[in-house]
């Protein structure tokens, strides 16, 4: 049984290393993103029932897929952070963003007043 739920939690590892590079290149919580992340779980649920594992190597099994997916967005952060760029997409910054603008600045929130406190 223990190499069972090896060779399964083996497999998921590998399978959600490319998808983890993948999910890493789209923006986060699109629906590429929630594609990428649940694209294995056909898979992982498939073996499981072939090879009626047992309930208790689900947890393995979900270790194995986010250890996966972490592994593959490690190369694609690392690529970023030597770009110098953030997420994928335009820049949110300008070249001029700290100095004044001619533009109206915006107000500091007002202090609410203390409500009495009913008990």
């Amino acid at each position: 049984m223990w190499m069972k739920i090896f060779s399964v939690s083996l497999l998921c590892l590998l399978v959600n290393i490319p998808l983890g590079s993948l999910r890493e290149r789209s923006r986060k919580f699109s629906w590429q993103w929630l594609l990428w992340v649940h694209a294995s779980i056909p898979l992982i649920i498939a073996l499981r029932i072939g090879l009626s594992l047992h309930w208790s190597a689900i947890p393995i099994n979900i270790a194995a897929a986010v250890l996966g997916q972490a592994i593959g967005a490690s190369p694609e952060k690392k690529r970023r952070a030597a770009q110098g760029s953030g997420l994928p997409g335009p820049p949110l910054a300008s070249a001029g963003a700290g100095r004044a603008t001619a533009g109206p600045q915006p107000r500091a929130p007002s202090p609410e007043p203390e409500r009495p406190r009913s008990f």
